[in-house]
């Protein structure tokens, strides 16, 4: 029985593994849809999107087995716990990065903003798509380092964010209101990317050691 349970966790690092690499890659097709006005880059970022939500399924089906049928305790139980929720913040990820893919099917011939502007959001798309490829790698560590922050947060997308905003607000904006709508919410769906992928870096750093993502510092 504990060999079966075993390979059940197993099975269950593996699905979330398989969402990590496919989120990294929707994000690789999400930059290039918005830097190269790409409608089939974009529609690419939806299905990978669907396969995501499929492997959410799995994860969700089989931690609640779990659960209901084997009554995990201490690390099992915290395997169990952070697998469920790292799948929730792998799936948030997919999802906003449908939202950007959205933007770029809506505006589509025509690029998401002026290149000027442009250069910024596809330097912020490239900050989460390297995020999302440090989680892939944490996810699948054996032994992560337990003393500091697994996925720290990168300062890269806090400044794109800051400065797109300040640039859809200028009071010289001659691009309409609904492109500086656009770039904001580009950001912002960058920015909620940006945070679930160092959400995954506490959860997993919560598993190897048992200390709560309110007590982790930054050390």
């Amino acid at each position: 029985m504990r060999t079966k349970f075993s390979s059940e966790l197993m099975a269950l690092t593996d699905e979330l593994a398989q969402m990590a690499r496919l989120t990294q890659e929707a994000s690789e097709r999400a930059t290039a849809a918005l830097t190269g006005s790409d409608l089939t880059a974009a529609y690419e970022v939806f299905a990978l999107e669907e396969q995501v939500e499929i492997e959410h399924a799995k994860c969700e089906d089989r931690s609640v087995i779990l659960l209901a049928l084997e009554a995990p305790v201490a690390r099992d139980l915290r395997h169990v716990v952070t697998a469920m929720q790292i799948a929730d913040d792998l799936l948030a990820v997919s999802r906003a990065l449908s939202r950007v893919a959205d933007v770029v099917v809506r505006r589509y011939p025509d690029p998401v903003a002026p290149a000027v502007v442009l250069d910024s959001v596809a330097e912020m798309s490239g900050a989460v798509t390297l995020l999302i490829g440090t989680a892939v790698r944490v996810i699948a560590a054996q032994n992560p380092p337990r003393d500091r922050v697994l996925i720290p947060r990168d300062e890269t997308v806090d400044r794109l964010r800051a400065h797109l905003v300040e640039l859809a607000a200028a009071d010289g904006w001659a691009h309409g209101s609904a492109m500086a709508i656009d770039i904001a919410l580009l950001a912002h769906h960058f920015e909620r990317a940006a945070d679930h992928c160092v959400r995954i870096g506490r959860l997993i750093r919560f598993f190897h050691t048992g200390i709560p993502l309110y007590a982790q510092t930054e050390a």
